[in-house]
């Protein structure tokens, strides 16, 4: 089984690094450029950069910014945020990204999925599923940064991306975003069992514990954080000592 990941995620608005709380009151916490560099030096394993308004505005991801971050970065590198064609994606592939991070684009034209592992392979698509757990049960899909609620749910979604080509599942549970308490592990656990490509686990960390929590209970490849590491509140290198003292294979 491949070692555990650990992944800061850049969300940004207007150029700037920003967090939320359940996808709403953003606030601003500091420079991507500089951010994107710190978690290279401090031995992330990966970095995430979403436009999180790119959609919603209608507009293409920064390009020049994310030139930017990667010339900052030995680690891989995946982009999203207004993807919606291949040119977009080769475009960000030009700009130094290593993945592309799809959304929005795919619940509304899924066969973007093939067209992408077609042309660039698998290994380059990761799927970001944005769902909330409703009232009645069932894990919703919602697109545009959140904002809109579709038909779509989330286990069935994240199979169909499977099957389509996507080489990887970025969930991210808006019910635990930015709430610090822990992640979605049931349903991980679900995604886990019922697919065969890694899954990213996004949306509670708050505590080292809660790493641990979705590499055993969540049985995640890979735990995505924010705040915690902007904030400096759980350095990484401290983060993976700790994963390794309780036995997991971390990178």
């Amino acid at each position: 089984m491949p070692a555990k990941r650990i992944i800061p995620c850049l969300d940004v608005r207007d150029g700037k690094t920003v967090k939320g709380i359940n996808f709403i009151d953003i606030k601003e916490v500091g420079d991507p450029v500089e951010l994107g560099a710190q978690y290279a030096r401090q031995g992330a394993d990966e970095l995430v950069y979403l436009d999180i308004t790119a959609t919603h505005e209608g507009r293409k991801t920064f390009a020049g910014l994310v030139r930017r971050i990667a010339q900052h970065l030995n680690i891989p590198f995946t982009v999203g945020g207004g993807i919606s064609e291949l040119a977009d994606a080769q475009t960000l592939l030009a700009a130094g990204a290593d993945k592309v991070s799809i959304n929005s684009a795919a619940v509304r034209d899924p066969g973007l999925i093939d067209g992408m592992a077609k042309n660039f392979g698998s290994q380059f698509v990761v799927l970001a599923i944005d769902a909330r757990l409703e009232a009645d049960g069932q894990w919703r899909v919602y697109v545009s940064g959140g904002r809109q609620a579709t038909s779509r749910e989330l286990f069935s979604w994240a199979k169909e991306a499977q099957e389509r080509g996507a080489g990887e599942i970025l969930f991210t549970s808006m019910n635990h975003d930015g709430t610090k308490a822990g992640f979605a592990n049931e349903a991980l656990a679900q995604l886990s069992e019922a697919l065969h490509i890694p899954i990213i686990a996004s949306g509670g960390a708050g505590a080292v514990e809660h790493f641990e929590q979705v590499f055993t209970l969540g049985k995640a490849d890979a735990g995505l954080a924010a705040s915690i590491f902007h904030y400096g509140e759980i350095p990484i290198p401290e983060l993976k000592r700790h994963l390794r003292a309780k036995g997991i294979d971390i990178r």
